[in-house]
This record gives structure tokens, sequence and C-alpha cells, in this order.
């Protein structure tokens, strides 16, 4: 019997065994890859074939009071290349032939020619692209991304995508887009390049503007990546930013910023700002500063010039503030218009206060209407002190100093009132009473100015009118005013202040013919932050018209005017955005000159 048969059933029963272990290897396997990791693999093979899109939210529109867009939202590209990929070889491209006008045929495209391709389109040369692959593949010869332009427009987006060069990659990047420029630049501040707010409103309405960003995704070929119809699946729906509306005017705006900066070239001066707002509301018509900044280029202007001084830096009013303490003290019934003192060159008080007028004279019998006209510091400080430090202390709170505004601009300052009358030395208790030993922003002067040309009722101060969401459901801010002085003391304030501008030193330089106007000069030291003053001075104007029935507010100060170092500097700007504006809105005139207020007795 010939060996290999005699135990055939053992061969039976070990191939039955390794058929059984390799059936059950397979069961084992397709058990663990149908059922155990059924879902892993299932989410590895779609991951594979699945693509991720954002969608992006878009940032919201600033626009200002009647709707014209300050700022909106674009899209923008970046385009980038592969360094590696690029330089792997010519690319081959489809072209024409030449000898049968009906096919094409495959023609191999070199780098140098790629390049120059996409430099032309990019406003570069060939080497200039070339140069920004070979310095990336030194870097590290498998480096995969590198920038060639930053933030190009749609159409050329396109003329890149035309050109079909497999290694260069646009991507997509919101931007944001100022279209009248600096107008209001310094109010609307600007976004950096990843869409982060940084400044201005942009920064302090960011929670109203910004939008959220969506993403779904899709499934695609794995050879050629085409997406296969029907596999998309949205995970979160992208949501547009509001609508900012603003209370300003621009082409408001856009002149009293020409007129500013006119001025400013015109005395040498530092900077200066304009605050127009309407006096019955205290809504905001135009805040301008110079140096203005075009938020689409902020890096153009110097760091210190991008915000608005209008809010952030503070100064000591000067004789602008006189007002203020004139209308406390008629309110408190301890004078009015006609009462009568006579004023020193220097006074002396009791407690050992040392106060001069910035100009020699005799003692004067002067009438608080004169004390104003003239901006007697020693006039003012004997009206002042009727009061005790406490109520004027209590009255500069009222009228909204000491305190941000209710904009709350980013980097506002408050102002300084040296901690109140706790706090008061023997010479500030008077310093206070004519604009010294305290500081304030420009906006906080137009703010007590609107209280005294509304009857003595201050207004919230306002520079946005609301947030529209993408629904149009608008959320408007509460403009509920509060009385501070009584109504007889802001009308007796506002024709003193009309016999300022009718017989002050500068009434031939601010005259506005046909209406009645109410204002003040002011000469003033600005702090330097480190308990010291700055070289130059602050010299401003603040008033409202038609003094009869007051509708706007303007107040102008300028820094360190060196070609004309008084109030005269600033008295041409006021006048002339005053005239402006009441133009603009067609202001009916005055319909009755001022009355006569006599200034001394």
């Amino acid at each position: 019997m010939n060996r290999t048969s005699r135990h055939p059933m053992r061969r039976i029963i070990l191939a039955a065994i390794v058929l059984v272990a390799l059936v059950g290897v397979f069961v084992v396997r397709l058990v663990d890859i149908q059922v155990v990791r059924a879902a892993e693999l299932s989410e590895e093979a779609e991951g594979r074939r699945s693509t991720a899109v954002t969608v992006y939210g878009a940032r919201g529109d600033i626009v200002d009071a009647n709707g014209i867009v300050l700022a909106d939202s674009v899209m923008r590209y970046d385009i980038a290349v592969s360094p590696k990929n690029a330089s792997a070889g010519p690319i081959v491209r489809q072209q024409p032939d030449p000898d049968d006008p009906d096919a094409t045929m495959a023609v191999e495209i070199p780098i140098e020619q790629s390049a120059a391709e996409l430099g032309a389109v990019l406003g570069l040369t060939g080497e200039q692209v070339k140069g920004i692959i070979d310095a990336k593949l030194a870097e590290n010869p498998e480096s995969d991304f590198a920038y060639v332009a930053k933030l190009v427009d749609t159409a050329t987006y396109e003329r890149v995508k035309a050109l079909d060069i497999p290694w260069v990659v646009p991507w997509e990047h919101p931007s944001r887009r100022y279209p009248n420029g600096a107008v209001a630049g310094n109010l609307l501040g600007f976004v950096g390049d990843d869409g982060d707010a940084l400044a201005g409103l942009e920064l302090s309405e960011d929670e109203c503007l910004a939008g959220e960003d969506g993403e779904y995704s899709y499934l695609h070929s794995l050879e050629d990546w085409v997406q296969i119809p029907g596999t998309e699946v949205i995970h979160k729906q992208a949501r547009d930013g509001g609508t900012l509306r603003l209370t300003i005017d621009s082409d408001l705006q856009w002149m009293v910023q020409r007129i500013a900066e006119a001025q400013v070239q015109a005395v040498g001066a530092d900077w200066a700002t304009v605050t127009v707002m309407e006096a019955k509301t205290g809504r905001l018509l135009a805040v301008a500063d110079v140096p203005t900044v075009d938020p689409n280029d902020p890096a153009a202007t110097p760091e210190g010039d991008r915000g608005s001084r209008s809010f952030t830096a503070p100064f000591e009013p000067g004789s602008t503030f006189k007002a203020v303490t004139a209308a406390s003290v008629i309110d408190a019934g301890k004078a009015d218009a006609l009462s009568q003192i006579v004023a020193p060159y220097r006074y002396r008080p009791a407690n050992g206060a040392d106060v001069n007028d910035s100009f020699f004279h005799e003692d004067t019998p002067y009438t608080l209407t004169g004390v104003l006209i003239d901006s007697s510091n020693t006039g003012m400080s004997l009206f002042g002190e009727r009061l005790s430090d406490q109520e004027r202390y209590d009255d500069m709170l009222a009228f909204g100093l000491g305190e941000r505004t209710e904009v709350d601009f980013p980097a506002e300052e408050p102002g300084d009132l040296h901690g109140g009358p706790d706090e008061w030395d023997n010479q500030t208790k008077y310093a206070t009473m004519f604009g010294q030993g305290l500081t304030t922003t420009a906006v906080q002067i137009a703010s007590s100015y609107q209280t005294l040309a509304n009857g003595g009722v201050r207004m919230p101060v306002r520079l946005v009118d609301g947030c529209a969401d993408a629904d149009g459901e608008a959320t408007v801010p509460q403009s509920e005013g509060t009385r501070v002085i009584s109504e007889n003391a802001a009308d007796q304030t506002s024709r003193m202040l009309e016999r300022v501008y009718l017989e002050g030193w500068l009434a031939d330089k601010w005259e506005i013919p046909g209406y009645r106007v109410a204002a003040k000069t002011g000469t003033a030291q600005v702090p330097d932050g480190n308990g010291g003053y700055l070289s130059g001075y602050l010299v401003s104007v603040s008033g409202f018209a038609p003094a009869d029935d007051p509708q706007f507010v303007v107040s102008v100060s300028i820094m360190n005017p060196v070609k004309m170092n008084s109030s005269a500097a600033s008295a041409p700007v006021f006048q002339q955005v005053m005239s402006q504006v009441l133009k603009k809105y067609r202001t009916v005139p005055s319909g009755a000159p001022a009355p006569e207020l006599p200034a001394t007795w």
C-alpha cells in the first residue's frame, strides 16, 4: 500500500481544520469591519471623501443718519502657492493645435512662464514670484505654503483662477471696506486683517456688527474631487451682523473736517476737534478730529492720531466753563444776569488763594453779564463763592462732567474733577469756578452747552441711533433727558452769552448774519499725563444758535496754534461750521434782536 494513502482521513481533518481557521479569521475580520468598527471606518471613509466648507457671516454695515454706507464688508482673496509643487516640474496645459483648429495639444509650461503669468495679474514680476517660491524652499524643501498677495479683489481673483496653475491656491478672506475713506474715520475705527475689531465704533459696537460663520460639508469623488450631488449637509447656519445706524450726517462731517483741517494748517496747530450736536436731542451730527485717519489704511496714520480726541483728550476748559458756573449761581438764586460786584485785577480771598485776570484793569463794577463778556476770573470768583463747594460739585456732576458720556467711546476719558470738594485745596476751590483745576473732554463741554441751550435739560449724548439685526428688528437707545438747572437759569445764561457774542473781543470774527448766537471763548492748559502741562495752549469756542430757539451746539478746540495762540484761532472755525449747519438744515433766522444787558453799573 502506498504510504501516502495510509491516513487519508487525517489529511482531510487537517485540511478541514485549516479551512475552518481561515474562515474564522475572515468571519472575525468581517464582524470587526461591519459591526465592531463599522461606525469608525465609515466615518474615516467619509472623512477622506468629505470636504468641510466655511460659510462666512458678513460683518454688518455702519451707516450714517441718512443711510449712507460708511463701512461694509466685501470678499477679498489671499493668493498662495505651494513651493514644493511649483518646483516639481513643468505643468501641462491643453492648447489649440496650430495644425488642427479642431484639436488641442498638450504643452509643457515651465515654472518661469507660470510665475510670469501669475505676477502679471498681481502686479509683480515673474522674478519676484519665483523669488518667493525659492526663498520658501531654501527654508524648507518640503514647504507647501507661501503667500504671494493678500486681499486682492474679486476681479483679480477671477483672473488668477483663469490661469489654471495647479500650484496656485486662492483663499477667501472677508474684508472691511470704508467707501468714504477718512470721513468719520476717527469715529468708525477699524478691524485687523483677521477681521477682529480693533478701534472706534467697530470695537465698541462689535456685539451689533459681528457676524457668525457657518459650515457645511459635501462628499466628493476620490480621483478628481468632484462634488457628489445631493451630499451637502449644513452643520451650522451663518448669521450676518446687524446694521449700525449713526447720528452722524456724513456730508456735514466731511465739510466740518475740511474746515478744521484748513485752520489747523493755517495756524500751525497740532490738532483740532469740532463737535456739532442737536440742542434738543443730544444727537451728535458731526465729530471731527484732525489729523484724520483713513480706516482703509490705518497704518498710514500715526497711532496717536487714530482715535477721537473729542472723547479721549481731556483738557482744562478755561473760560468756556464760566457759563456753567454762572448758570449754577443763578439756579441757586444767588445772582441774576444784572447782579453786581466790583472786580479787582487781583483777588486774594480769606482762604489764601490768589486769583488774577489775564488783563490788567482797575477795580471794575461788573454785572454778571459783564464778567462773562470780559471773561474776568476775579469777577467769576466773587460770584462763584456764593455757592458752597458741594453745591458747585453736584452741579458739575449733573452737567455730565467727571464721568464718561453715554456714548462710552473706546478709551473715552471721564475728565477729572480733582476728587471733589474734600480734596480741593484753597487754590483749586477758586480755580474750578473759571475752568481751571479740572479737566473735561470736548464732547462733555458740548453737552454742557446743550443743557444750557435746551432750557436746563441735559439729554444723553448719542452717537448711535440704533442697531438693526439681519431680520430688520432694531434696538434704539433711550433718550430721556434730566433737568440740571431751571429754565430761568438756562434762559438768563443764554442771554448773557448772546452779549458775549455781540460785545466780546471776537465780535467781528464770528458774526453770523441773521441769527442770534450765544457763545463763549476759552484758553486752557492741557495736562501732560504726568502731573504737569504741555507747552502749548488749547483755544476753544463753544456756543449755540439760534439763541432765541436753540437748534445746534458747536464746540471747537484747537491745540497749540503757534501762529495765533488765542481764541481768535478757533473763532473762524466756529463761524464757518455754525453757518454751514444753519444753512444745511434750513434753520429759520431769528425774528428779534438779542435783549440788551448792561456789562457794568
